[in-house]
């Protein structure tokens, strides 16, 4: 490269020539301005707006408000029935409204004694005073009586909470039963059109008969509504009072063995699959960005299955060919020597044992 010789002005503009990688003399590079997201990302109320953030359900919202402890653009808010946007600067008790983080949600092993709801007036124990003290502040979706146990979903969410509780979803929620009294499976087949109680229309119900315990009988019952008591007035209708209601799955999320009184969280990936693309991307579960989230701080990126070629390419009714064992050790990271000392790739001559064969008689 020409250097230019003293006295002699540096070459500008289009003329000028850097070092690869080279910074400007005694200046450091600037890095970019983050751009600042809006702690709302689109037009909604203010109820809902706040429940997105965590902060509380929509109907504490609706309190709150009535309350005076909700501000929006510097004026006290008297009244819920008001909308909200990326524009708009909203305050509870003086502080600001934060980005919601991605939605989060986790099982939970709900046992019995206990009620559904963060403070109860008859002080009897509650499912939040359960939970572990490092978890976020999270809301029920649904709710589950003082003696139902089982399957609780927990998120921070209160549109997710929301999407998951309406009927529309369409989510089957499962409970095993035992109830006194005797029922057939003709009775409970009779349910799959519904049925109307003191005036009250109730969704279709898939029963079954589990089987009859002396005086009790099981039953799994399967509805994809969460009216009030639902399962123990359906079945007095039918003769039966229940002395026992658990809840073992709330659409794809089922109870396992998950241990009562403890709590699970669900992963990111597998609650946006549950959602779809599009309502995973407006609880802010975009999959794209989680996989590029978890690549950089562990290092790790997805990888296709291992799939035997040969096997793939197997002609319909045709048995895919069997690996050989060094193949089978080689995928399973298995490193022992191989058997009789032989080399399985290169197998060689069989053992003597192997060659003799079975003498005629």
């Amino acid at each position: 490269m020409h250097k230019p010789r003293a006295g002699q002005p540096r070459p500008t503009g289009a003329h000028a020539t850097a070092r690869p990688g080279a910074r400007a003399h005694g200046r450091k590079p600037r890095a970019p301005k983050a751009v600042e997201e809006p702690a709302i990302a689109e037009t909604m109320r203010i109820a809902k707006a706040m429940a997105r953030a965590g902060l509380c359900s929509r109907r504490d919202a609706e309190r709150w408000i009535l309350e005076g402890r909700v501000s929006v653009n510097g004026e006290i808010l008297k009244s819920p029935a008001r909308d909200v946007g990326p524009s708009d600067t909203v305050k509870v008790d003086g502080q600001p409204l934060v980005r919601p983080e991605p939605a989060m949600l986790w099982r939970f092993h709900k046992p019995r004694g206990c009620v559904t709801t963060h403070k109860d007036p008859e002080g009897r124990p509650t499912v939040f005073e359960k939970l572990p003290k490092d978890m976020p502040r999270v809301i029920s979706i649904g709710r589950l009586d003082f003696n139902t146990e089982g399957l609780l979903l927990l998120t921070t969410d209160g549109g997710l909470a929301r999407h998951f509780e309406l009927p529309a979803t369409g989510w089957l929620r499962r409970y095993r039963v035992r109830a006194n009294g005797t029922v057939t499976q003709e009775q409970l087949d009779a349910l799959s059109g519904g049925i109307e109680i003191d005036g009250i229309q109730y969704g279709a119900i898939e029963g079954t008969v589990d089987r009859v315990q002396g005086a009790n009988v099981w039953l799994t019952l399967g509805l994809r509504e969460g009216k009030n008591r639902e399962v123990r007035k359906i079945l007095g209708s039918l003769g039966l009072e229940v002395n026992r209601l658990i809840r073992i799955s709330f659409g794809p999320f089922q109870l396992l063995d998950l241990e009562e009184g403890t709590v699970d969280r669900v992963r990111r990936r597998v609650l946006a699959d549950q959602l779809g693309p599009e309502l995973a991307r407006h609880f802010g579960l975009d999959i794209a960005q989680i996989e590029e989230r978890a690549a950089k701080n562990t290092g790790y990126v997805a990888k296709k299955p291992i799939v035997d070629p040969k096997a793939a390419k197997a002609k319909p009714g045709q048995r895919p060919r069997r690996q050989s064992e060094p193949e089978q050790r080689e995928r399973s990271g298995d490193q022992r020597p191989p058997r009789h000392g032989r080399d399985e790739r290169n197998p060689g001559p069989p053992p003597p044992s192997a060659r003799q064969g079975r003498r005629r008689p």
